[in-house]
């Protein structure tokens, strides 16, 4: 069977909870109804493979996709309102597919106001609940092309480029892992990434650069020290290290001198031991997988069409 979109339904409004799972059972999704805001907070810190949100505007909606933005956490939304904005543009009928450029955002990422939780959600009057597979779809090809995850509350956590870097690169690895189901299923092309050069590491002040560097060093750390292990994690690792350093505009050369700097304290550690140093050659593995992994990572940012002209 091919594979089912995972769709989290959290609204109060039994009509709109009545009409999703009626329009939405089948084969295509697989539906978790959730009932209160800790168990839908529990089931997102649980379950990393959730492919869609429906939710419904409240007095908790903020302070809830609040606790989701500081956990740097996004996914496609589908957000049901009793008065979206007036902007609200209709949502195109889509099929079963998700093919680039066919979806038309509500809003841009510059209007900041217009949006609950990240500029490509989609916002339906609870009228229109009948439109709500038209709105996944839509939701789904918007955040596929989300460049920046804006928070609501985006003015503080603007000053803190290391937490831009992270959210961008959880965005990245969550908007890859959707792609592939939809590759799996449709035959989708993949996604442009695209990057803010204002938190390009050139661009950081003294002390956001440092701060950065220190925690790019330490993510590295931790993959040379799980690297010969049997842990499967360390692939994971790998990908967020690699994603940090993409979207900071790292270049190579300052992964090899954190590697270089590691393999140091390293050796210095060995010789206190009485301990050979030769070990360490072996993690140069290490860098050529990082290195290969960041390569793969700017290849996939390259768009359909500017691919094809350089072939």
């Amino acid at each position: 069977m091919l594979s089912q979109l995972s769709i989290g339904i959290f609204v109060r409004s039994e009509e709109i909870v009545a009409s999703a799972i009626e329009l939405l059972r089948g084969e295509r999704y697989a539906l978790t109804h959730i009932k209160s805001a800790g168990e839908f907070l529990g089931f997102l810190k649980h379950n990393y493979h959730l492919d869609c949100l429906v939710l419904e505007v409240d007095g908790d909606l903020r302070s809830l996709l609040g606790k989701l933005q500081e956990r740097s956490l996004f996914l496609p939304a589908v957000i049901f309102s009793p008065q979206p904005g007036e902007d609200e543009r209709a949502v195109a009928p889509y099929s079963d597919g998700f093919e680039a450029g066919t979806s038309t955002p509500n809003t841009s990422q510059d209007e900041s106001c217009a949006f609950f939780y990240h500029p490509a959600e989609v916002q339906l009057a609870i009228a229109r609940s009948s439109e709500i597979v038209a709105g996944i779809d839509q939701a789904i090809a918007q955040f596929l092309k989300l460049s920046t995850p804006v928070p609501v509350n985006y003015q503080s956590a603007k000053s803190d480029a290391t937490a831009q870097l992270t959210a961008q690169s959880l965005l990245s690895r969550q908007q890859r892992r959707l792609a592939e189901k939809l590759r799996e299923r449709l035959g989708y092309l993949g996604v442009y990434y695209k990057r803010n050069s204002q938190i390009f590491l050139k661009n950081l002040s003294p002390p956001e650069k440092q701060k950065f560097l220190e925690q790019l060093k330490s993510s590295y750390r931790d993959i040379v020290l799980n690297y010969f292990s049997q842990d499967t994690a360390v692939n994971n690792q790998i990908d967020e290290f690699v994603n940090l350093a993409f979207f900071a505009d790292v270049p190579v050369t300052q992964i090899v001198e954190i590697h270089m700097e590691l393999m140091d304290e390293f050796a210095k550690q060995l010789q206190i031991e009485g301990r050979s140093e030769e070990i360490l050659l072996d993690y140069r593995l290490t860098l050529i997988d990082a290195i290969a992994h960041m390569c793969e990572m700017y290849r996939r940012s390259i768009p359909k069409e500017a691919s094809q002209v350089i072939r």
